[in-house]
């Protein structure tokens, strides 16, 4: 089994990023996260900036019963009957099973495990760290602001929860939901890859 898909949740500030993609280096796979904003920006008509401001939030919506009834019923539904953000979910969707389909990848973000579930074999990893550790990160690397840096790694969190429960009633930090699930503190960097890539070569191998 020589197609399958990793998709890599991890808590903000846990260099789940630079994991997914040294990943990916080291399968010689391509690896996914910015550029599905790309792509659903040209599938939807939407701007890139406008999906990027939507990805922080998350709004309330029948989208949720209206995909569920409409796609197992087989029958089709208008987009303009959801909310922007959830359009945005829509073609951000839509865009990680195109990628997919283009063969094995790496994915970061965006419930892909979600959206993948019953469509691809998975590999499904989580990552997370100390909150200290997340924090210096979101700091360090990602440019955020030491003011209240806590509350904000932890708001992030929060919104990626809520994205996970209420597009997929799934809880986001459950290890249940997962494959593999590293702390990327205990492991470093490159080990979490090592694991991540014996994990995949185990998975292939079945």
């Amino acid at each position: 089994m020589n197609d399958i898909i990793i998709t890599i949740s991890r808590q903000y500030g846990s260099g789940g990023r630079q994991i997914g993609k040294q990943t990916a280096d080291a399968l010689g796979i391509p690896f996914y996260d910015k550029e599905i904003i790309d792509l659903a920006a040209k599938e939807s008509g939407l701007a890139v900036d406008f999906i990027r401001g939507q990805e922080k939030q998350l709004t309330q919506s029948l989208l949720f019963s209206i995909v569920t009834n409409f796609t197992t019923s087989g029958s089709s539904f208008n987009p303009n009957m959801l909310s922007l953000a959830d359009q945005v979910y829509l073609a951000e969707a839509n865009a990680i099973r195109a990628l997919a389909d283009k063969g094995p990848c790496v994915i970061v973000g965006r419930c892909a495990d979600g959206v993948l579930k019953a469509e691809k074999p998975l590999l499904r990893v989580y990552i997370s760290a100390d909150l200290d550790s997340r924090c210096r990160r979101a700091v360090s690397e990602y440019g955020d602001s030491e003011e209240n840096i806590k509350k904000t790694v932890r708001d992030i969190d929060k919104q990626r929860a809520r994205y996970c429960q209420y597009y997929y009633d799934q809880a986001w930090e459950d290890a249940d939901n997962y494959d593999l699930c590293l702390n990327s503190d205990t492991l470093g960097i490159e080990g979490c890859v090592r694991m991540i890539c014996s994990a995949r070569e185990a998975l292939s191998s079945k």
